[in-house]
């Protein structure tokens, strides 16, 4: 399973978490094996998310062979983009945890909810994605 997670540089375990989706400096990227143990641990870089740009992040991480991603919000465009390539997305709101290694223990735990359509930032400037 590999799990990715929003990150302030310069990424890993002990990033802080980035709450903006979109404008995240990297992705901390976890491989777990499948009695939920850190396999490995590898950073992508996000290219940005200028206008209508939304997207990138999803085809960087679906070309990473990402499977899931832990996100403190997101717009409907790349949650739809994410459903589509098949990466589920967990939702961890602002007081989950403040870094990756928190993140990946909830996860692991079964303590993050799958992120449902309805939930997503509809544009009016007060998500944090």
């Amino acid at each position: 399973m590999k799990l990715a997670i929003p990150s302030n540089n310069p990424g890993g375990l002990e990033a802080a978490r980035s709450d903006h989706f979109g404008h995240c400096d990297v992705f901390t990227v976890v491989s777990l094996t499948p009695e939920n143990t850190i396999e490995n641990i590898d950073t992508i870089v996000n290219h940005g998310h200028q206008a209508g740009g939304c997207m990138t992040p999803v085809k960087i991480l679906s070309d990473a062979r990402v499977e899931a991603i832990v996100v403190g919000g997101l717009g409907a465009r790349p949650m739809q983009g994410f459903t589509q390539v098949g990466i589920d997305v967990y939702f961890a709101g602002p007081n989950s945890g403040p870094d990756v290694r928190s993140l990946v223990q909830l996860f692991v735990d079964g303590q993050l909810p799958r992120m449902q359509p309805t939930q997503v930032c509809q544009g009016s400037g007060n998500c944090q994605h």
